[in-house]
């Protein structure tokens, strides 16, 4: 036998209080291990059991590593950490999936792929035993967040959130994954995406899985922490694009209203609509200035890759460049301030009509605020890219 260093593969298992469906699990894992003719193991990584789980186990050959921080994401954590084997196929204790038909990941573990995903779903070839999922996640959680997921990264996976997967140990170690709860399973398909590893799914059927008790997935919170991650990892959907497509419709707006009021219908357009035009370019522009300050940020501590296209446009927009391009918006802004204040001088300083001399005021504002959050906001990407190496925002 191999040295333990050296197992082909760890079968992994997170288990909490599985004391029903552990020995069919167990078993079945054993049993593909000795049908394959690998060397490896069960590892069982338990989140606090206090049903029997853990003895049942090990009694069965399984080794069980205790893991007392709680979360989905913490037990598979310290059960990979833990795992002697140079490829790890993870999947849950509760009997939905089928341990003893795990070859086709190991071969596609042996053709080289980094991530081997299953996919349950019958339109990416598997199959849904009846019962085995509950509608809201077969017709809406699963298909959206997979888009989404897809939409966001470009990801080639079609069940992002398959709980079967295998996995290199060291694409494990190169991902450095960080998230305790569900969301892991997401953290693991984008990292994977993000640090273009190879990638390739399996169909599989998902089983109704052995246990009296619900499970432990809450179904509207654990599907907004999945949708909050991928959100927080991907700025250019959480603030650039739709930065961009404020800035964009402020501007519009504010062009076809500056010259005069605007009727549509019945309905006129004036002041009041240019002033929430302003709002909706100055609201876009901190979204663009938050999409740069979160990936500098999420580069700069090995949360993401390095994003070789991003380091040559900040090499391109340094500090001088962000400082100089705020002072000229500024300048703008006071320009047009003082023509506004001549206005108001050629009237004795007296009143003035709003309608026309708000045409001038709310650019002069706007562009004044504008030029300020670029100067501000390049000195901050400077002091965020102190520690990132690499680029020349510092």
């Amino acid at each position: 036998m191999k040295d333990e260093a050296s197992l082909d593969l760890t079968i992994l298992m997170p288990c909490l209080n599985e004391a029903e469906t552990i020995e069919a699990c167990v078993t079945k894992g054993l049993g593909s291990l000795e049908k394959l003719g690998l060397t490896g193991e069960v590892v069982v990584a338990d989140n606090g059991s206090t049903d029997g789980s853990q003895q049942m186990a090990e009694s069965l050959g399984a080794r069980v590593v205790p893991v007392s921080a709680k979360g989905y994401g913490n037990a598979l954590r310290g059960g990979i950490e833990s795992a002697r084997g140079r490829w790890v196929i993870m999947a849950d204790a509760d009997d939905s999936y089928d341990f003893s038909n795990i070859a086709p990941f190991v071969e596609k573990l042996k053709e080289g792929h980094d991530l081997v995903m299953g996919c349950r779903m019958p339109y990416g070839g598997g199959t849904i035993m009846p019962g085995a999922m509950p509608w809201k996640h077969r017709w809406i959680g699963n298909p959206a967040l997979s888009f989404i997921g897809r939409l966001f990264f470009h990801c080639p996976i079609t069940d992002f959130h398959c709980g079967l997967r295998g996995f290199t140990k060291q694409a494990y170690e190169r991902l450095r994954l960080q998230t305790t709860g569900m969301e892991f399973a997401s953290e693991m398909v984008i990292k994977a995406t993000l640090y273009n590893l190879t990638m390739t799914e399996v169909p599989i059927t998902l089983y109704k899985d052995g246990r009296s008790r619900p499970p432990h997935l809450r179904s509207w919170r654990d599907g907004w922490r999945h949708l909050r991650f991928m959100l927080l990892y991907s700025p250019r959907w959480l603030f650039l694009y739709p930065g961009l497509f404020l800035i964009l419709l402020g501007a519009v707006t504010m062009a076809w209203l500056l010259p005069a009021p605007r009727a549509v219908g019945g309905v006129v357009f004036d002041v009041h609509t240019l002033l929430y035009a302003a709002m909706t370019i100055l609201v876009g522009t901190q979204m663009l200035v938050f999409a740069a300050f979160s990936t500098v940020f999420a580069m700069g501590a090995g949360l993401v890759p390095e994003d070789a296209k991003l380091n040559r446009w900040f090499r391109f927009i340094g500090l001088e460049t962000g400082v100089v391009l705020g002072l000229l918006l500024i300048l703008v802004g006071l320009g047009t301030s003082l023509y506004s204040v001549g206005v108001w001088g050629d009237a004795a300083f007296g009143p003035l009509d709003p309608h026309e001399t708000l045409r001038a005021v709310i650019p002069a504002v706007m562009t004044l605020v504008l030029g300020c959050q670029v100067v501000l906001a390049s000195f901050f990407l400077s002091v965020l890219g102190l520690r990132h190496k690499g680029s020349a925002l510092t």
